[in-house]
């Protein structure tokens, strides 16, 4: 496949749809997890969990029916978007947390003293940004990757 053609598939209508998505579950989760960290002072761990329990289950249905239109009943798909939603929680959060802290750490006179709570709200902002990116990766092109052609008629045999 030539890398015209990839960077079509990529960025088709699916992308678009669920970046709609992701709009609508990043207000949801993010809201539940600003809200949970600023106004009620939950730990930061919890309140992204928090974020991706409500973001991710708003997420799920939403991409299966309406972004990827799955309509197959399986127990591997949803074992999959848990593990990918995890695996991309544990990159971009824990490891953004300890990217920003560091960089304030050793950069102090270039930002300035910021309190634990701006330095947590940083890097809550860049690991939304690098979740979305693992996520769209993980759901499109293995969770509710699109049976060939060949795969469909087999089923339809069945």
């Amino acid at each position: 496949m030539k890398f015209s053609e990839w960077l079509k598939q990529f960025f088709d209508i699916k992308f678009f749809k669920f970046l709609l998505v992701g709009v609508i579950n990043t207000v949801l989760g993010t809201g539940v997890m600003f809200l949970l960290y600023n106004v009620f002072d939950i730990n930061y761990y919890v309140c992204t969990v928090c974020n991706y329990i409500v973001g991710g289950t708003t997420s799920y249905f939403l991409n299966k029916y309406f972004t990827f239109k799955n309509n197959r009943k399986s127990k591997r798909i949803v074992f999959y978007f848990i593990i990918f939603i995890v695996l991309s929680w544990a990159i971009a959060y824990p490891l953004l947390k300890y990217i920003i802290y560091s960089i304030f750490e050793h950069y102090p006179l270039t930002f300035g003293t910021l309190s634990e709570k701006a330095k947590g709200n940083i890097a809550m902002c860049f690991g939304v940004v690098i979740y979305t990116a693992i996520n769209y990766i993980c759901q499109r092109f293995i969770v509710f990757k699109e049976k060939k052609a060949q795969e469909k008629s087999e089923e339809q045999v069945e």
